[in-house]
């Protein structure tokens, strides 16, 4: 039976010097042979893994935890955060000494320039500081916003908006979606474009931000070096990014 394959990219895909294992590249080449669809669900917004979709001949996706999907490389969701909510949590956390970078599809600006958990947070996914644009939100749809904020330092954001989602993917740096976002409605979306079902659907993950879409899919893999709420979420838990996880958690599957 035909399945589609979605798979997050940091701790999953890429191993913990950022590359695709070279089992990873091949199993992904077997799985599309078998007649499988193949597609990234993803934190990252889209210009921070064309490289990536590339060297796997991947057109379609899930990015920004499932704020703007792409089919065969046409959009078919774009959820934007409010602009007037980006405004009030502008203000609140430059008040409380938190950056903010927001991000679109295309491009990303700071809040403000040079700031030490920006260069940390985004240094781990091998990009630089953005450069600063505090109004950057004004004028471009917004489908992300990063928060840098240490742990539990959200706790004050959480309950003041309504309109947004945190999710922590960093010591420094929690993620900020438009309410109820997640990869898991962005695979909804996604299967009822292409006429697939839920018991259809497999996702490979890793982190907190795979929590909702490891519970959606008909199978779910936590990688081994995922958190405990991940592995927690799957209905299998395989081998570490670096130890073969991939290739181990399809062949389990039966898809290659």
């Amino acid at each position: 039976m035909r399945k589609i394959v979605f798979f997050d990219i940091d701790g999953t895909l890429l191993d913990h010097d950022k590359k695709i294992p070279t089992d990873t590249i091949k199993a992904i080449q077997e799985l599309k042979k078998n007649g499988h669809f193949v597609a990234i669900a993803t934190g990252r917004a889209p210009f921070m893994f064309s490289d990536i979709r590339e060297e796997l001949l991947i057109s379609s996706y899930i990015s920004f935890n499932g704020q703007y999907v792409v089919v065969d490389n046409e959009p078919i969701v774009k959820n934007s955060l409010s602009k007037a909510t980006l405004k009030k949590l502008h203000e609140h956390a430059k008040k409380s000494g938190h950056p903010l970078v927001f991000m679109n599809h295309e491009t990303m600006k700071a809040s403000e320039g040079n700031h030490p958990n920006i260069h940390e947070s985004l240094g781990t996914l091998n990009f630089a500081h953005p450069e600063a644009d505090p109004l950057f939100y004004n004028h471009h749809d917004i489908y992300q916003t990063l928060l840098f904020c240490g742990k539990g330092e959200e706790d004050e954001y959480v309950n003041r908006y309504e309109d947004f989602h945190f999710i922590r993917w960093h010591e420094v740096s929690t993620d900020v979606l438009p309410s109820g976002g997640s990869k898991a409605k962005g695979i909804h979306h996604f299967i009822n474009e292409l006429g697939f079902k839920r018991d259809d659907v497999v996702a490979f993950g890793d982190g907190l931000n795979d929590v909702e879409m490891l519970r959606f899919a008909g199978s779910g893999v936590a990688m081994g070096n995922a958190t405990p709420e991940a592995k927690e979420a799957a209905n299998y838990v395989t081998k570490a990014v670096d130890d073969g996880g991939i290739v181990h958690g399809l062949e389990r599957l039966n898809l290659i």
